[in-house]
């Protein structure tokens, strides 16, 4: 059975996209800092019938993070799909003028380091496997920078950084690397930004393994 981490799973998007691919057949590994919060989670996916286990990391613990992944693999099989989506925190939203070393110093640990982290942990296995895919989300501040959010703006874009070398890399080895970017943040009841309408193109990202960045919104939406 192919396994989908979910680094930084939650009840509204990590919910959505656990179901959708669970359809498909997948085990979801549930990574969070909050173990009782992703529990509930795992809880509510398992009483539908879905294969869910939850795990406890911070994603700036990087032991902790690697721990993780591998309890997952051992439990549920080799990780084949890698979302990295953790939720940032309010002090990486200040703006910029106000955001300090240590503020930002956090927030590149948050979604550079984090991030980096758990795709190195399964790329092996997926290249031995001969594919995989590994998807970054983020707001809109990971392609148009704001004043008012200071922390995402810098980190968020070392993040996008990231992903497109990966994804230009590890094209030749059939890993898909790929970005979702959803400005002004997840809605639900919108047409493109409710938790079931990303899941979908999460989905569809997977499977059509078409270009590194794919836009959720239109960019004239804040965050």
């Amino acid at each position: 059975m192919p396994t989908l981490a979910i680094v930084g799973a939650g009840s509204q998007l990590g919910a959505a996209v656990a179901r959708r691919f669970a359809r498909e057949g997948f085990a979801v590994a549930l990574i969070s800092r909050t173990a009782e919060r992703v529990e509930a989670v795992a809880e509510e996916l398992r009483g539908e019938g879905i294969n869910a286990r939850a795990y406890a990391a911070n994603v700036k613990d990087r032991p902790a993070l690697r721990e993780a992944l591998d309890a997952a693999a051992a439990e549920l099989g080799a990780i084949t799909a890698l979302q990295y989506s953790p939720l940032p925190a309010r002090e990486f939203m200040r703006p910029i003028l106000e955001t300090t070393v240590e503020d930002l110093q956090s927030a590149i640990e948050f979604s550079v380091y984090g991030a980096l982290t758990a795709a190195h942990h399964v790329l092996q296995n997926m290249r031995f496997m001969g594919g995989g895919t590994i998807i970054f989300v983020n707001g809109g501040t990971a392609v148009r920078p704001l004043a008012k959010f200071g922390g995402t703006s810098v980190a968020f874009h070392g993040e996008s950084a990231l992903g497109a070398a990966l994804h230009e890399a590890l094209e030749p080895d059939n890993i898909h690397v790929g970005q979702l970017v959803i400005p002004g943040g997840i809605i639900a009841g919108h047409p493109r930004k409710d938790p079931v309408a990303l899941a979908e193109k999460l989905w569809s990202m997977h499977t059509e393994r078409g270009e590194f960045r794919v836009f959720a919104g239109d960019m004239d939406a804040d965050g």
